[in-house]
C-alpha cells in the first residue's frame, strides 16, 4: 500500500510526558459536542507531536484510502470528511458496512489478519492523516497515553456498531431510517457542524444497502418522514435534507417503539 504526500511532524523532547486532557475537556464532560471537538483536536494534536512521520492526502469522493485484501500497514485518521466502508458479500455484491466521521479511526479491520477486509472510500472531498502501525506501537511502549488512545478509539468504534446492529434487530422500516439520520445529524453535531441541513453522500441504494432495505422501502420511508412533519427537501434531487428540529426525529423513533393500544372489542 502507498502512503501519499509525506510531511513529517516535530518530534517530542526526549521525556515529554503525554499529553493532559485540554481545559475545555475537563470542561465539557456534561457536553457531548465539546467533548468530541475536544477528543478530536487532542488525537491529531498527539499525532503531530509525536516524533512519527504523518502521511497526509487530500482526498476526493470516490477515492479510496485502502482496499480489501490489501495488505495492512497503516492506521488512518479522518482530519476531516466523510468515508463509507464496504465489503463484498459471499455472492459478490457490494455492502455498505460503516459511515465514518471527522475523527475517526480507519484500519482497524486489518490488524487481526493482516490484510484489510474491507474497502474504506471518500464520499466527499477530505484529508486523511496515515501513521504505519508498528510506528504506533514502538512509541505507546515509552508513551502509554498513545495506547489508551489507540483503545479508547476502537472502544467508540465497538460501541457505534453495537448500536447500529441493536437498530436494524429492533426498529420498523421507516424508525431505521430516522435513525440513520439521528446518528448522521448527532455526529455532525458533536463535531461542530451544521446539522439544519444536511448532505445526503450516500444514494438511496446504499442507504437501503446499509439499513438492511431496499431502495424503494428508503424511498418511501423518507416521503413518510416528510408527511409527518418532520424532514424536509431543501431540493428536487432530494440530496439536501432540511431536519428544523433533530429532536423530532428521536420523538418519530419513540413512537415506532410505543405498542399500539388494543382496539375495542
Amino acid at each position: 500500500m502507498m502512503l501519499h504526500a509525506a510531511t513529517p511532524s516535530n518530534a517530542l523532547a526526549a521525556g515529554t510526558a503525554p499529553l493532559r486532557p485540554t481545559f475545555l475537556a475537563r470542561r465539557s464532560a456534561a457536553d457531548p459536542a465539546a467533548a468530541t471537538q475536544a477528543l478530536i483536536a487532542d488525537t491529531l494534536q498527539r499525532l503531530r507531536e509525536s516524533g512519527l512521520p504523518l502521511h497526509r492526502r487530500l482526498v476526493h469522493a470516490g477515492d479510496t484510502v485502502y482496499r480489501c485484501g490489501e495488505a495492512f500497514k497503516a492506521l488512518h485518521v479522518l482530519h476531516s470528511g466523510f468515508f463509507k466502508m464496504v465489503t463484498i458479500t459471499a455472492d459478490g455484491r457490494e455492502q455498505v458496512v460503516g459511515l465514518h466521521f471527522k475523527g475517526d479511526w480507519l484500519g482497524f479491520d486489518g490488524i487481526a489478519s493482516g490484510a484489510y477486509t474491507c474497502d474504506a472510500v471518500a464520499l466527499d472531498v477530505g484529508e486523511v492523516w496515515s501513521v504505519y502501525y508498528e510506528a504506533l506501537l514502538t512509541l505507546s511502549a515509552n508513551k502509554p497515553g498513545v495506547t489508551g488512545m489507540l483503545h479508547a478509539a476502537m472502544s467508540r468504534q465497538m460501541a457505534r456498531e453495537r448500536e447500529s446492529i441493536l437498530s436494524l434487530c429492533t426498529l420498523s422500516a421507516d424508525a431505521r431510517v430516522a435513525d440513520f439520520l439521528r446518528q448522521w445529524v448527532e455526529a455532525l453535531d458533536r463535531r461542530g457542524l451544521r446539522t439544519d441541513r444536511i448532505t445526503l453522500c450516500l444514494t438511496r441504494a446504499e442507504i437501503g444497502n446499509f439499513l438492511g432495505m431496499t431502495l424503494e422501502s428508503v424511498s418511501r420511508a423518507l416521503s413518510r418522514l416528510v408527511r409527518e412533519g418532520v424532514i424536509n427537501f431543501a431540493e428536487k434531487g432530494r440530496r439536501h435534507v432540511r431536519i428544523a428540529d433533530s429532536q423530532a426525529l428521536g420523538a418519530y423513533i419513540a413512537r415506532s417503539l410505543t405498542p399500539e393500544p388494543a382496539a375495542l372489542q
